[in-house]
């Protein structure tokens, strides 16, 4: 099983010719769509959505990500393992959450050509690099044949929030999805149930958000009113019933957020 994410959006030629290449080379493979709807060069929300899916996938599937501002400069292809998946795209921090919260096994730089489509594009590295690279692990290829093993990949900044004073965590909204709800960096090891029902609080520009709740239309506030609860993401989640928070907040991702425990 092979899944795609990328910002290609579906109205060109780059997922089809993506996947031509990859049946090309094994027309058994089994490609799966996840998103094509990343936001332009957004490596940030490519890596949130590939952290929140690889997982959901059955072990040996490989997934390929193409966000790739880079294409065609010095950063390299690569290929990530895990004890269950594979990941193929660019060295670009694209796979960053995945370092962090996975055992991985091997990382390797893609090198070898004889794996690649021909001639290959500068500018279209996932149908003729990604793509190929897929097709050819789908068939059996060991990793250990596309390339040489590297340690020192791109990171993005850690997903983990920070503690600037004691009950005091500075944390950050890293995705805003399609409803507008700001979803921050905040696990439960950052605030538990004892925390929130000590009063626990979150500042978020100038706004203080005390309630919390554990869906959408439990009956607390009134409508329109900001809360926080956890998400499907196991992250927490700033929300407003039927509306958008970022809209309400008036909020990009990267906003700072404050909680404060007591």
């Amino acid at each position: 099983m092979i899944t795609l994410i990328t910002d290609f959006g579906t109205a060109d030629y780059f997922v089809g010719a993506m996947k031509g290449v990859i049946l090309s080379i094994n027309p058994h493979a089994r490609i799966v769509d996840i998103t094509h709807e990343i936001p332009a060069f957004d490596i940030e929300a490519a890596a949130f959505t590939v952290l929140q899916t690889y997982k959901t996938f059955p072990a040996n599937t490989i997934h390929v990500a193409v966000v790739d501002p880079g294409v065609g400069s010095d950063r390299r292809p690569i290929l990530v393992t895990t004890r269950e998946q594979f990941l193929v795209g660019p060295d670009n921090g694209l796979f960053s959450y995945i370092y962090d919260r996975e055992e991985t096994g091997h990382i390797y730089h893609l090198t070898n050509q004889k794996y690649f489509r021909h001639p290959v594009s500068a500018t279209f590295h996932g149908r003729d690099i990604f793509a190929a690279v897929a097709g050819a692990l789908s068939i059996g290829v060991e990793p250990q044949l596309l390339g040489n093993e590297i340690n020192d990949m791109k990171r993005l900044a850690s997903l983990g929030p920070t503690v600037s004073s004691p009950g005091t965590i500075e944390a950050r909204v890293i995705q805003i999805d399609r409803y507008g709800n700001c979803i921050t960096n905040l696990t439960r090891d950052d605030l538990t149930d004892e925390m929130i029902a000590s009063g626990a609080s979150l500042q978020i520009g100038s706004h203080e958000v005390t309630s919390f709740r554990r869906f959408f239309s439990e009956s607390k506030g009134a409508s329109g009113a900001l809360f926080g609860f956890w998400g499907s993401s196991e992250f927490l989640e700033i929300a407003a019933f039927q509306t958008s928070a970022a809209r309400l907040l008036g909020v990009e991702r990267g906003q700072r957020v404050i909680l404060t425990t007591f």
